[in-house]
Formats: structure tokens, sequence, C-alpha cells
């Protein structure tokens, strides 16, 4: 639904042109202009993931040409230096062999200058040991944070929330989690969503309730009476016919 503003009587242009206003048009594009102020609204599950191109503690990065044929989890941390952040971005790092097995690279991002990431990077594997090798985005300018929503002003206008993103090989955002400044991430449930998205990918399946990986998944239910027939005549586990579980 649009309509048009004419002249000195649009209070959104203030100028004497034509100019078409869409309703809905804040929610189809991650930035507009209006009277010269950026309007930024989050990527959703489904988006493509916004293009970016920034400065890591891995060098310089392009999201379109970061970790190709590859799933990202893309993560912002409120700042370097802070005891929660600490404990997750040593989580994350702990967990390499997992990644790297399952064809996922990390990405992690703050509000902080890139000195502040190296200076943290090697206080942290002095300390305990653990090395952030992957890149983390000197987000000094705030810009890749705006872009996907994790600046949030009712819980801080300076640093990012937890936030997370699941992105799939052909850059597609297919989950998101967000986590206020005070509370921790659960390693256990981003690992799980990662291999809940690759099944599911790999055999155009769901999962249910507290699934875990080795659990039964949920089969699509049938769209014909045809398809319902063999429903019934299978071995699946079914609840009813639109609700039957099997083993992978």
């Amino acid at each position: 639904m649009s309509f048009l503003l004419f002249g000195p009587m649009c209070n959104l242009c203030n100028r004497n042109r034509v100019v078409e206003h869409s309703t809905f048009a804040p929610y189809f594009k991650n930035i507009h202009q209006m009277d010269n102020e950026q309007i930024i609204t989050m990527p959703r599950i489904g988006d493509k993931a916004p293009d970016f191109e920034a400065v890591t503690t891995t060098g310089n990065m392009k999201l379109s040409e970061y970790a190709k044929d590859k799933w990202i989890i893309m993560f912002s941390h409120p700042a370097d230096f802070t005891p929660v952040c600490t404990t997750e971005m040593s989580g994350f790092a702990i967990e390499k062999d997992f990644w790297q097995q399952h064809n996922t690279q990390l990405l992690g991002l703050s509000i902080d200058s890139i000195h502040a990431h190296i200076a943290w990077v090697n206080a942290v594997q002095e300390k305990t040991g653990v090395l952030f090798d992957f890149p983390i985005i000197a987000d000094i300018d705030m810009k890749v944070a705006k872009l996907y929503g994790m600046l949030q002003p009712g819980e801080s206008e300076t640093a990012a929330v937890r936030a997370v993103f699941f992105i799939d090989p052909a850059k597609k955002i297919r989950l998101i989690m967000y986590y206020p400044l005070n509370v921790g991430r659960n390693m256990d449930e981003i690992k799980r969503c990662l291999l809940a998205l690759q099944t599911s990918d790999k055999h155009k399946v769901a999962m249910p309730l507290n699934w875990q990986p080795g659990d039964k998944v949920i089969v699509p239910a049938p769209k014909t009476l045809e398809g319902l027939a063999e429903r019934k005549a299978s071995n699946l586990e079914m609840v009813d016919w639109y609700l039957a579980k099997k083993s992978i």
C-alpha cells in the first residue's frame, strides 16, 4: 500500500516535489533514507545476510567473500576485557574442532578498536592458554552492529548486545539469537541449533521439542490422499497422520 505526498504538505521530504512513500517499505529493506536520516531495520530469518567490509584481527574481510561454501556463526559481544565476554569467546574458541568438523567458521564482533581486540586476545591467551584465532571485527564506527540490529538502545547505545547469526553457505540468515548484556549464551544450544539446521537441510525434516543429535526427527506431513495412504502403511512412528517421526 502506498500513497503520494505533494509539495509543502509532505513532512517526510519537506520539498516541493512528489514523493512516493510505502507504509510497508521499512520492513523490506535494511537501510532507508528519509530527510537525510538513516533508518535501519534488523535482518530477518530468510533474508540474505547484509554484506559489509570490515577490519578484523585476521585482516580485512568482506562478508560475501568470507567462508565460501561454509556456514558462518557471526556473534557480537558487548566489550573486550569484560568477564562474561571472556567466558563466551573462550567457549567459542575451545570448540574449534567442532566448528571445523561441521563446516562452520566463526566471526566475532564488538564495538572496540583493533588494538583493543589484539590486546585482549593476547591477554586471554597469556592468562588461560586459549587463543581466539577466529576473526573479530573491530566495529568502532558501529556500522556492522547497526546493520545487524546488534545495537539496542534499551540495553545500551554504545555496546552491542549478545547476538548470534547463523548464516548458511548461500549467505542466507537461518537463525537469530539475541541475549541481553548480563546473560551469557549457552554453547550447547548454539551447537545444537547448528546441527539441527544442517540435519534439516540434508534430510528435509524438522526437529521436535528438545531435539538432540541422534533423536528421531519429524517427517513432513502428506499433502495428498495418496500420500496419506502411504503414510498409514509406513513403518513411521505416528502420533497422528500429520505427526510422524523416524530415525536417520
